[in-house]
């Protein structure tokens, strides 16, 4: 099949983001092509999953084929976040959601290529191996009523060249643009600089892959599940992920000011190895295993952008915003953000709103997203450097217990299939975050600040003059979000901007809900 010269929709990328928002476009009967650069199966890290991603991949019809392809479930996840304390935190995934609520580690170059297939099997048409190069603008547009600075706005797309390593050129012309581009983010770097990069959350990953590698949890409920344990010196954090494949991927995330004083003279390999030897849990898996692959490393910036619509266009994924990996929010945030993509280029489409109101709600819905796992990852990472500092605990504490209790609900969920939350977990929760945040700092700086902006965090807590709070609602969707719950149901019900999504097939949109 050949490329077409016009779509209604083009998706570039064809990761969970690009492809999942051409599936459930395809699905509603929508003209759409998706682009994809690198040639699938095609090598990605990222490997952990939540269990959200069960319920939306339900959502269009794929659950039963990725289950059953072989992936190592997940039942849950482990962390220590310090070296001295006795026992590691556990988030039990089968204890909150009931049998079946499990999560997966996955081999990316397997679960993107299930997903890019089904955009396909879906109705879209999609090719790998084709990069898109540039993108037109048209020369007259309106940007009237977006949440776009001035300086910022491109205009309205209509059209992309796109090249083959074979030297074939073409060109496409389509009424919507989906962005899904990843990390090299198409629309948000080249052509409207609008990325900002968190500078308390600069870090350098390095990782491989071992064969022979002990089980986390070996004879327990808990084996075979992923663990996290941070580095001794507090210079950062060390991933454990057994695979499907008899392999486990083991990699070293280092805050980007501690690098040079770790590194020294020291090779990669030695750099690396010497960090896995300062994370005693994860060494003594290791013991008996050996390094099977070559080391990659990647730069670990966390980054977001200041708007991720504009006429006629979404950004999705990793092309608009990118947060530290630890607490596994990557795939779950493309995807998310892919249905918001479709769900709005629809409502606008039939009319349900204007395309400035369309391109708004995904601009919100995105950026609340992202800002809920700041938070989150951001209380975290600063116990990781604090070292000895009570951070996520207080003097007279052993251990994070405490800590993990309130954790709880917002990176797993503690909520019924009617979304019902206990008020009394909520407060909790929300005393708990503000508390943490209030130490962090400039970690926690610029998080707070995000959350601001959206209303997330806002003054007036009543445990003190000048503190901050974070609403009941706000926990609510962190809650459902992170799931917990069914991810689905939580973005059904999610209001921004006076409007719900309809996600049922071949109602997708948006429908205005009175808010009095």
């Amino acid at each position: 099949m050949s490329i077409p010269r016009e779509c209604t929709v083009l998706v570039v990328g064809g990761g969970p983001a690009g492809s999942y928002a051409a599936s459930v476009l395809a699905r509603e009967g929508i003209d759409t092509v998706v682009l994809e650069a690198d040639t699938f199966p095609r090598y990605h890290i990222g490997e952990s999953l939540l269990p959200s991603m069960r319920y939306f991949l339900d959502h269009i019809d794929l659950y039963s084929k990725f289950d059953s392809h072989g992936f190592q479930k997940k039942k849950g996840a482990a962390f220590k976040f310090l070296s001295t304390l006795p026992s590691d935190e556990y988030t039990d995934f089968i204890a909150s959601g009931g049998a079946g609520h499990h999560a997966w580690n996955v081999v990316r170059s397997e679960a993107d290529n299930i997903l890019f297939e089904h955009a396909g099997d879906s109705g879209a048409k999609v090719f790998d191996g084709v990069k898109v190069n540039t993108v037109q603008f048209a020369h007259q547009h309106t940007t009237e009523g977006f949440s776009v600075h001035d300086e910022d706005q491109v205009g309205r797309p209509d059209s992309a060249s796109w090249s083959r390593k074979d030297g074939s050129t073409g060109d496409v012309r389509f009424e919507y643009l989906v962005d899904a581009s990843g990390r090299a983010g198409l629309l948000a770097t080249r052509y409207m600089k609008i990325r900002h990069y968190n500078q308390g959350l600069k870090s350098t990953a390095t990782w491989g892959y071992w064969e022979g590698a002990g089980k986390y949890g070996e004879g327990t409920h808990r084996e075979g599940d992923p663990y996290f344990e941070a580095i001794k010196d507090g210079s950062g954090w060390v991933w454990f992920i057994p695979l499907h494949n008899n392999t486990t991927s083991v990699g070293v995330v280092i805050r980007q000011d501690r690098l040079a004083s770790r590194k020294r003279a020291k090779s990669s390999a030695e750099f690396y190895q010497q960090a896995v030897e300062d994370t005693p849990g994860i060494a003594r898996l290791l013991q008996n295993a050996r390094l099977t692959s070559e080391l990659k490393s990647a730069s670990d910036w966390s980054y977001h952008a200041s708007a991720y619509a504009g006429p006629f266009f979404r950004i999705c994924g990793d092309a608009g915003c990118f947060i530290d990996p630890l607490f596994s929010s990557g795939v779950h945030l493309a995807i998310a953000s892919g249905l918001s993509a479709a769900v709005t280029i629809c409502a606008a489409r039939k009319g349900d709103c204007s395309e400035a109101e369309a391109g708004n709600w995904h601009t919100r819905k995105v950026a609340e997203g992202y800002t809920r796992f700041l938070l989150i990852v951001t209380s975290a990472l600063r116990q990781i450097y604090g070292t000895e500092e009570h951070v996520l605990n207080e003097l007279g504490e052993s251990d994070f217990t405490r800590a993990f209790e309130n954790f709880k609900p917002i990176i797993q969920g503690h909520v019924d299939l009617e979304g019902k939350l206990n008020q009394e977990e909520i407060d909790r929760a929300v005393e708990f975050c503000v508390h943490v945040l209030q130490k962090a700092d400039q970690f926690g700086g610029p998080a707070l600040e995000s959350a601001r902006e959206l209303g997330i965090v806002h003054k007036g807590f009543a445990g003190g003059v000048g503190k901050e709070k974070v609403g009941g609602e706000t926990l609510k969707k962190i809650v459902h979000m992170a799931r917990g719950g069914n991810s689905v149901d939580e973005f059904r019900t999610d209001v921004i901007n006076g409007m719900a999504p309809n996600i049922s097939r071949g109602r997708l949109g948006l429908v205005k809900v009175d808010t009095a």
